[in-house]
């Protein structure tokens, strides 16, 4: 298991990755951007899919620690955990964006004036 600059492991990374991959798991962690919200109403947002459906999304999530669940008292609340999306945007996109820009600034700079 490799790790690059103490962001997390491939694995841990693999499974954000397979979460984000699925539009319906990405409509769930934007339905709980907003808020938390209990089980029934994560799978109310969704009439389309049956209840079982949605919970194994919300499995998926909660493996790849985007979403963590508490139980209040008969009902689970579920709430965003933004932790493993920052560490594959400092890992991932913020290192490839600050790539991409200095290379438009190298071709900046080389362009004839």
């Amino acid at each position: 298991m490799s790790q690059l600059e103490g962001t997390g492991s491939d694995e841990s990374d693999d499974a954000v990755f397979k979460a984000l991959a699925n539009s319906t798991r990405r409509r769930v962690l934007d339905l709980l951007k907003a808020r938390p919200r209990t089980t029934g109403e994560v799978c109310e947002a969704f009439p389309d899919l049956d209840r079982t459906t949605v919970l194994q999304h919300i499995r998926v999530l909660e493996g790849a620690d985007l979403v963590t669940g508490r139980k209040d008292g008969r009902t689970r609340l579920l709430a965003l955990a933004p932790l493993p999306i920052k560490r594959i945007h400092d890992r991932w996109i913020g290192e490839y964006t600050r790539a991409a820009v200095g290379l438009l600034a190298q071709l900046d700079d080389d362009s004839p004036r």
